[in-house]
Parts: C-alpha cells; sequence; structure tokens
C-alpha cells in the first residue's frame, strides 16, 4: 500500500486556504455592492487577465517556497518539476472548463436568463465546483495512493472520453430531453417567469421554484459532469494533492469572468472541442503507459499547448458548416412547468 505525498506543508495548505477565502469574500462583496447588472466584455476581460495573473504569481511563490531560487540543485529541479506540474495542470483545467463556459450558454440561452442574473447564478456555480473538486481530488489522491490499479481506470475513461468527446463535438445538446430536466418538471413545480434573483416565488398560491432556480440545480449537475472528466486528467499529471487542488481551484475561480469573455465568440472556436478531444485521449494514454514509460511533464505540457493553441487557430481560419439557432426560450414550454 502506498502513502499519499505531497509538497504541500502545513503553512503553504493555510495559505492557499486564506487566498481563496479572502478571494471568494472580496468577489461577494464585489457581487452584492453592483447588484444585477449586464457583465461588458471589457469587465469580462479585466478581471479574466486578473486571475490568470494571480495564478501566475502563485506558481511563482511556489517555485519560490520549494527553493527554485536557491544553490541545491537537487532542490531546484522539484521546484521547477512542481512549477511545471502546476501550469499544465492548470492550462488542462482551464481548457476543459471552456466546455463548461459552452454547456452554461446553452443554459441560460435555453432558459432565457437575463443578462444582469447570470453573474449570481454563476458565482453559486463556482462555489459548488469548488467544493465538489475539493471532495473528489481529496478522494481520488487517496484512491490512488491506496490502489495503484485506479490509474489504468482513470487512463482508459479519458480514453474513452476523449473519443466521445470527438464523436459528439459539433452536435447540440437536446435539452427537451435531458433526463435531470426532465425528472425536474415531472417532480417540482416551476413558475413560468422570473422574478428578479429570487430562487423561489408564488405562483397561482404556491410556493414554486423560478427558472433561476431550476438553472442553478443543473448547473450544480453539470459541475460533477465535468468534475468526472476532469478531475482524471490532473491525476495523469500529477498525484500531488496540492498540485492537482490548487490547479483546479485556479482554473475555477476564473471560470465566471471567462464565461462573459467567451459567450460573445464561443462559435468562432468551434473546433476547440475536437483538441479537446485529442488532448484527453493523450493524457489518457499516458496514464495507460505509466508503468511502462514516464512521459516526462514537460511533454505533456508542450503537447497539450500545441493542441490547444493549433485547433483554435484552425477555428479561426476555417469558418463553421453551420450555426446553432441558440434560442430556446423558456417562456414557450409554459404549459410544461406543472408536475403530472
Amino acid at each position: 500500500m502506498n502513502t499519499m505525498t505531497t509538497i504541500g506543508t502545513p503553512l503553504m495548505w493555510s495559505c492557499f486556504a486564506l487566498f481563496v477565502v479572502v478571494a471568494l469574500i472580496l468577489d461577494f462583496f464585489a457581487l452584492n455592492r453592483q447588484g444585477a447588472h449586464k457583465v461588458s466584455m471589457r469587465e469580462a476581460g479585466i478581471w479574466s487577465l486578473v486571475w490568470v495573473a494571480v495564478s501566475f504569481v502563485f506558481v511563482g511563490w511556489l517555485w519560490w517556497m520549494l527553493g527554485g531560487t536557491g544553490d541545491d540543485a537537487a532542490v531546484k529541479a522539484v521546484a521547477d518539476t512542481k512549477a511545471i506540474e502546476f501550469i499544465t495542470g492548470y492550462l488542462i483545467e482551464k481548457a476543459l472548463a471552456v466546455d463548461n463556459v459552452f454547456v452554461f450558454l446553452m443554459l441560460f440561452t435555453y432558459f432565457a436568463v437575463p443578462a444582469e442574473y447570470q453573474k449570481r447564478v454563476l458565482m453559486i456555480g463556482v462555489l459548488g465546483a469548488l467544493v465538489l473538486r475539493a471532495v473528489m481530488i481529496l478522494v481520488g489522491a487517496w484512491l490512488i495512493a491506496t490502489f495503484h490499479w485506479i490509474l489504468y481506470v482513470f487512463g482508459a475513461f479519458l480514453v474513452f472520453t476523449g473519443i466521445k468527446m470527438w464523436w459528439a463535438a459539433g452536435q447540440e445538446p437536446d435539452l427537451d430531453n435531458n433526463p435531470a430536466l426532465l425528472w425536474l418538471r415531472r417532480k417540482v413545480h416551476i413558475a413560468p417567469d422570473f422574478d428578479g434573483e429570487k430562487f423561489f416565488t408564488m405562483h397561482q398560491g404556491m410556493r414554486v421554484l423560478t427558472p433561476l432556480a431550476v438553472v442553478v440545480l443543473l448547473i450544480g449537475i453539470v459541475d460533477v459532469v465535468f468534475a468526472v472528466d476532469s478531475i482524471p486528467a490532473i491525476f495523469a499529471i500529477t498525484t500531488d494533492p496540492f498540485i492537482v487542488l490548487t490547479s483546479n481551484v485556479f482554473a475555477i475561480l476564473g471560470l465566471r469572468a471567462m464565461y462573459f469573455l467567451l459567450a460573445g465568440v464561443h462559435e468562432r472556436f468551434h473546433l476547440l472541442s475536437y483538441g479537446l478531444a485529442i488532448v484527453l485521449v493523450f493524457i489518457g494514454t499516458k496514464m495507460l503507459l505509466i508503468d511502462i514509460y514516464k512521459i516526462p511533464v514537460v511533454w505533456s505540457l508542450s503537447v497539450t499547448a500545441s493542441i490547444l493553441a493549433v485547433t483554435m487557430l484552425l477555428s479561426l481560419a476555417i469558418p463553421a458548416r453551420g450555426k446553432a439557432t441558440g434560442a430556446y426560450p423558456f417562456a414557450a414550454k409554459k404549459e410544461e412547468t406543472r408536475p403530472e
């Protein structure tokens, strides 16, 4: 039986936890102070840059804490490796988060969520994702430390997910027949209209869910689905819980700003899903070969960055063959909002 090893000291864990708490408090404070408003591309762009900059400041601090500036060659090598692991994991999680963004956009369009209400929904989604990832990562790290063969399961799952993503790329998900949404419509009463940013409202003398609450619930389900896909991917880069968790958290913290930045240009990156599929197959293969040949983390970073860059450039150079219709107004389904 192996033991769970990590470079995270109690001080490093404490500093990281303190930073996340402070960042969330400041984010909530700014959200409440601004109130419901539509986020502009400029605001989204500034916040996206801020979160990326903060992430690289963190990896710089991590490299320094691990002795990257010292004279000991062995210590510096460890610091360099861990910094590259963080950057690779961050890049992979950030790229996979783009798929989250596109699904969020589809949900907001389907339910016709006003732009000024989307910010709060995404904030709740980020909180849920942070808690879920922390639990799943710690459980995953324990499983890997206890049962080494679980790496092969993760690897096979990633290859399968990558192949499935390739075949599904370019297809519009059918929300009308989504099991979670169909179940909600059968089991709970849903108001036909929004009531500001409220999650509950009165309709025909009953306390019912608003469409905004339904969107929050569906985003929670999306978080679970994407966590199952993305967490094995980062374990292919490193099994260190500190690196896995920090790279995940920093990728998620910038998710809300990234949504508003990409929401208006998502169709221009129509080939990105194919690139993500190739990345997942590559990472899954890397995990399956771990006891035969350990692919250096620098190669993983280079391959991942190259694939994503090429598919993004090709997306800009090659126009999409067709466009999604883009709107599925929830109001059109008012008659279906009551349980049978």
